[in-house]
């Protein structure tokens, strides 16, 4: 199946969210939709070979919602975010400057009309009724179009209900103008004020929010724009980064970042690599060691020849891996939209249950109740230019008033960006702290883990296996050529660690005849001008295969120092050759890391193939009991273990090999080291790059943080509507005068929004 990203205009509320989800799940041939209203995509995956993407774009556009494939070229993506980005805030800022000084005329006119600045025509209620058309045409014109577009199409949105409310506070304030004799209030000042909260609160809220993602801006920034080549002459030429190829040789200076995935052909420097590992120390680089695409050069210059660049670049799949969080969204956040998008429907119901009320219904019950509240209520100057809600003089001017109010102060804003704010602060800070997590869901499960199983090999331990000693043959060389010979294919750490062996005593390998990798066992094959098959592995399943291991080969096995190695065996035929003894350090983090997930009370358990010896001293170093470790496991011996354990756990998995990713998979949340094999890192829910295991108890303690986030800004968007929609629809008003006017309405409802997008920013 093939995955498509959309970058969608137009969403501004969870209403919207959930509609467009509708229009991809009925697409034929779409499934797996997912929809971000922070950041404008849309995520679905297509079932089918021949599918008009044209049609599903056209779709959403008739809906309201312009939509475009999303751009993936990295160079294309640093340039046009930057332009995006200045052409929307200079477009907002032009309606939010015509709305404030609309606002600011607004105000004058109050304090004109009140007698406290002398310049009537300020005060003039002609003078009001221009500023109020003016409103609806400039600043407001794009909200007050959508949102009618939404409701006839019969999927009211945030736009609808303001639109609706803007529309009856003029169309009334005009019918009063022209018609006094109706009796309906006439309130010019409202629509004003009103479009200017929103817009002001709209502002706030689209800067808070592009804060939430400026991880992924502040890694395009690692990206320089231009780089220096080495031409035929070796000379120096400068030339734009987007013109960079593989294989071209490129200078990099002390203080300048690198441009693109490359490998030291001179020099040696310190480097900043913390973008990628989250690691603030440098680390130092020599001839023939890799360097990554924004690396920072710290103090000497380098001569670096160019891998890989542009969308291949590990900085540009770090961009992506960070964007792609948003394509999978935890359950809590699916609930959300789904009740968003029901809830214009509700508030166009109580709005209009409101309006009835108090036209019809109220003044049977409190017939009186205009005329107690009238002290509490401000007058005006003169009856045609009331603020609405000051000056309700009958019960059908108090209609009008609170089914406005209500439907402005409704707010699905909060619910849509709850969740999603979250969820994108969180993988920013996860992401400079070197963890990715690859997806919104992948973060509610990382809150729920309460027990971690560590492979060993890998990962508490550094995976780069040593040779200490040989055993059992006096033909040492012979012995490490026949294992490195058949090994050279593997991509195992202990095939590795033979093989550079080999490299340094300059042995030329056999070519390989035949070979098969027996998983979690050895390896087996045939090898030119040696007779027979060969086997490498671990001594139990060389004896399965009818090895002869006699009674010296016991002893050398069964030795205390032989035990806390890992140790294999090489065989030809049913021969025994001799035995190779390997050690591993243990990462420099691993014991800390260990005792501060202990501190957190999260159940500990080592799963790892290696034999019993070898798999306790590891296990005493750090602190688990030999209750808690498991060893000479084969990967379906580990997969049986967690799925028992899951049973009444929520499982976490790290591991770093080949044959950790069956585990990886079956646990509720597999987690790889970067330092480990691509296999394991693609199959991973959680990737801690580099080669530490301190970011382990910083993720799942930042995945317990954003649960709390999301929880706590679902309660304040929930609790919100619970409280201000009622009190927009009058209820202390019988008993205590309080009425809401529909631009302190609007103005709730802006803060609203703003303090769902603060309180995301304030994850720690």
């Amino acid at each position: 199946m093939e995955s498509i990203q959309l970058s969608v205009s137009g969403m501004k509320c969870g209403g919207c969210v959930s509609t467009v989800e509708k229009i991809l799940n009925n697409s034929d041939g779409i499934e797996n939709v997912s929809v971000n209203l922070l950041t404008e995509s849309a995520y679905f995956e297509i079932t089918q070979k021949h599918i008009e993407i044209e049609s599903v774009l056209e779709n959403l556009k008739e809906n309201g919602f312009p939509s475009k494939i999303y751009v993936n070229d990295f160079s294309k993506k640093i340039n046009k975010a930057e332009l995006e980005k200045k052409k929307r805030w200079k477009n907002k800022w032009k309606k939010l400057t015509f709305a404030l000084l609309l606002l600011l005329f607004s105000g004058l006119g109050h304090l004109a009309e009140g007698r406290y600045i002398n310049f009537p025509i300020l005060g003039n209620i002609f003078f009001h009724a221009s500023l109020a058309t003016l409103a609806l045409l400039f600043p407001g014109r794009g909200i007050i179009i959508n949102g009618l577009k939404s409701f006839i199409k019969n999927r009211p949105d945030m736009d609808s209900l303001v639109a609706l409310g803007v529309i009856s506070a003029y169309t009334t304030s005009l019918l009063s103008l022209i018609f006094p004799a109706t009796g309906f209030p006439c309130f010019f000042n409202e629509p004003v004020m009103l479009l200017g909260f929103i817009l002001i609160g709209r502002y706030l809220e689209e800067r808070a929010r592009y804060q939430t993602g400026s991880s992924i801006g502040e890694l395009l920034d690692l990206q320089p724009e231009m780089a220096n080549i080495y031409t035929e002459d070796n000379q120096i030429k400068s030339i734009r980064v987007n013109t960079l190829r593989p294989d071209q040789e490129i200078q990099v200076l002390a203080g300048d970042r690198v441009p693109a995935d490359c490998i030291v052909t001179r020099g040696n420097s310190y480097v900043d690599v913390s973008h990628i590992t989250g690691e603030s120390k440098p680390i130092e680089i020599k001839e023939g060691e890799n360097l990554s695409s924004g690396s920072l050069n710290l103090n000497s210059t380098l001569r670096l020849k160019v891998q890989k660049v542009g969308g291949d670049s590990s900085l540009a799949k770090l961009v992506n891996l960070i964007e792609s969080v948003n394509a999978r969204k935890p359950r809590i956040q699916s609930i959300a939209d789904e009740i968003a998008g029901k809830f214009s429907y509700f508030v166009l119901i109580f709005a209009t249950l409101t309006f009835f009320f108090w036209w019809k219904g109220a003044k049977n019950i409190w017939p009186d109740l205009l005329s107690q509240n009238h002290e509490l209520i401000t007058h005006s100057s003169h009856t045609l230019h009331s603020s609405l809600g000051s000056n309700a003089e009958n019960f059908l001017s108090l209609a009008i008033q609170l089914s406005i109010a209500v439907l402005v102060i409704a707010c699905p804003c909060a619910l849509g960006l709850a969740t999603p704010t979250v969820i994108t602060v969180a993988s920013g800070k996860a992401a400079k702290k070197g963890v990715l997590f690859k997806g919104g869901d992948k973060i509610e499960m990382a809150s729920k883990i309460n027990h971690i199983i560590f492979d060993k090999t890998g990962t508490l331990t550094k995976g780069k296996p040593f040779i200490v000693d040989y055993k059992n043959n006096n033909d040492h060389s012979f012995l490490l050529k026949i294992a490195a010979s058949l090994e050279k294919e593997s991509r195992h750490p202990i095939a590795d660690a033979l093989i550079q062996e080999a490299k340094k005593q300059n042995l030329s390998l056999f070519p390989i005849k035949k070979i098969f990798t027996h998983s979690g066992q050895g390896i087996s094959g045939e090898l030119e001008s040696i007779d027979g098959l060969i086997s490498i592995g671990n001594i139990e399943w060389l004896h399965s295969k009818g090895i002869i291991i006699d009674s010296d080969a016991k002893k050398v096995i069964e030795n205390e120092e032989t035990k806390t190695n890992t140790i294999i065996g090489v065989s030809i035929k049913d021969k025994l050759l001799g035995f190779i003894l390997l050690g591993d350090l243990l990462r420099d983090d691993s014991i800390k890391t260990v005792q501060n997930l202990r501190e957190k009370k999260f159940k500990i358990n080592i799963l790892s193939g290696d034999r019993k010896q070898t798999v306790l001293a590891l296990a005493k170093k750090i602190g688990c009991k030999e209750t808690e470790v498991k060893w000479d496991l084969l990967p379906e011996m580990k997969l049986k273990t967690i799925e028992n354990l899951k049973i009444n756990n929520k499982v976490a998995m790290i591991g770093d090999g080949i044959n950790d990713v069956p585990a990886l998979a079956s646990s509720d949340l597999g987690i790889a080291v970067g330092s480990g094999t691509q296999i394991a890192k693609a199959n991973a829910d959680v990737v801690l790059m580099g080669d530490q295991l301190n970011g382990l108890p910083y993720a799942l303690n930042l995945a317990k943080k954003t649960i709390r986030k999301i929880k706590q800004n679902l309660t304040w968007a929930f609790g919100y509507n619970l409280l201000a929609i009622p009190l927009a629809a009058g209820i202390l008003f019988p008993k205590y005068g309080i009425l809401l006017t529909p631009s302190i309405a609007a103005l709730l409802m802006a803060i609203s929004s703003i303090t769902v997008v603060i309180n995301a920013l304030s994850l720690d």
